[in-house]
């Protein structure tokens, strides 16, 4: 490791000389005249090499070496440093002063450790920049010493893609999870957490948990309250998410709406509807008992419109074979779970007649006036949707759509 030691050294003593002038006596003499004699004499002395004491102690006095020594890593002409490799340290002294700038001019923000051993950047360096970078520090007795370095960090071979289920200025329901998917293995996950953050204008708390090495859901501890604006921010562009691979940044603000939270009852064959804390009933018909509704907590993931649903597509299919143009389907899994209209059974409030999913009445090809029309108009992607009381024994994933909802807090 290469450091860099100033010297600087201690002041001079310095003396004072002081000239007497007379006044000649004598009628006729000039006063002018003695004192340019003076002048001359003292002009003379000093010709000579009369040295004044000052002088003398001046020569005598030896400069003073700081026992502070600065170390900056990288060191100065490295290129190719990653974003997060800067350290700027002192031992036998304490840091003083810590000056990084990029090529800008723009200084880099950070903080000196309590004990002025170290100095620690605020944030990771931009790639594909480079700095100089200026310390100092002084020992025990005051003596300064400093160092400088300069250096650019690495260009990215590739960037990875952090795609999101949100889009700008949008407006989404209380129980909005937001889901981000790498297009690669996330190396550092910590880091790459770390540079997602959310911005909220009432001090609503988010986190994120990991599904795997490429998702990422963010939530907070209770569902969103009515109106809370949000930002996401990416400050990925200097993070390496895979190696070689680092991201990009933006910006992303969306508001959570109205809250409407659906209780399905799969035993009562009907659906509680709280819209902000007012509750209607609706009828409905679950998944049957071949093919049972999750229990748990799901997220209205999309409104899809009439979506072609086939018997072939669903493992383990039992009864008679299907294909049908559904109506009004809003999905709530990935696996195939939708909250849709059905024209076809006459059977919605009285049985469970479903593959797995809740339907409420419809006409073929959706109708405004309908239960499920009048749903469908207004409901938002990410409302919440709770089932109960089905026969289903396995336990929902909570990787399965937007259905984090279902990992408690301290494990999220």
């Amino acid at each position: 490791m290469r450091s860099i030691r100033r010297v600087v050294a201690v002041g001079l003593v310095g003396g004072a000389m002081a000239l007497t002038a007379a006044c000649g006596g004598g009628s006729g003499g000039s006063g002018s005249g003695g004192g340019n004699a003076a002048k001359a004499d003292l002009g003379a002395g000093a010709a000579a090499g009369t040295a004044s004491p000052g002088a003398a102690a001046a020569s005598s006095a030896a400069p003073k070496v700081s026992q502070a020594v600065v170390n900056i890593e990288p060191k100065p002409g490295t290129v190719d440093v990653a974003p997060d490799a800067l350290k700027v340290g002192a031992t036998g002294g304490k840091l003083t002063t810590v000056k990084v700038s990029d090529k800008t001019g723009a200084e880099v923000p950070g903080t000196i450790a309590a004990d002025g051993s170290s100095w620690t950047p605020s944030a990771g360096l931009a790639v594909g920049s480079t700095y100089q970078v200026s310390a100092m520090a002084a020992d025990a007795n005051g003596v300064v010493a400093s160092a400088d370095s300069n250096f650019s960090t690495l260009t990215p071979t590739a960037l990875a893609k952090a795609a999101d289920n949100v889009d700008n200025n949008a407006t989404y329901g209380v129980g909005m999870i937001v889901s981000v998917n790498f297009s690669k293995d996330v190396k550092n996950k910590d880091v790459v957490a770390k540079g997602i953050t959310f911005e909220t204008d009432n001090g609503t708390v988010v986190k994120g948990h990991w599904f795997g090495n490429r998702r990422l859901d963010f939530r907070p501890e209770q569902y969103w309250k009515s109106g809370t604006k949000v930002t996401v921010h990416y400050r990925l562009k200097s993070v390496e998410i895979a190696p070689g691979v680092y991201g990009t940044d933006r910006d992303e603000p969306f508001t959570i709406g109205r809250s409407q939270i659906s209780t399905v009852d799969a035993a009562a064959h009907r659906m509680t509807v709280e819209l902000d804390g007012k509750p209607s009933d609706i009828d409905i018909t679950s998944g049957s008992p071949e093919h049972p509704t999750w229990n748990g907590t799901m997220v209205v993931m999309s409104k899809e419109g009439v979506v072609r649903m086939q018997s072939s597509t669903l493992p383990g299919m039992s009864g008679s074979p299907y294909d049908l143009q559904v109506p009004h389907s809003m999905r709530l899994t990935d696996s195939g779970t939708y909250l849709h209209g059905n024209y076809w059974s006459k059977l919605i409030g009285e049985d469970n007649v479903s593959h797995g999913c809740v339907a409420l009445k419809d006409v073929e090809g959706g109708g405004e006036s309908t239960s499920m029309g009048k749903f469908y108009a207004g409901s938002l992607v990410g409302d919440v949707v709770v089932v109960k009381n089905s026969t289903k024994k396995e336990t929902l994933d909570p990787a399965n759509g937007l259905s984090g909802w279902n990992v408690p807090w301290s494990a999220w």
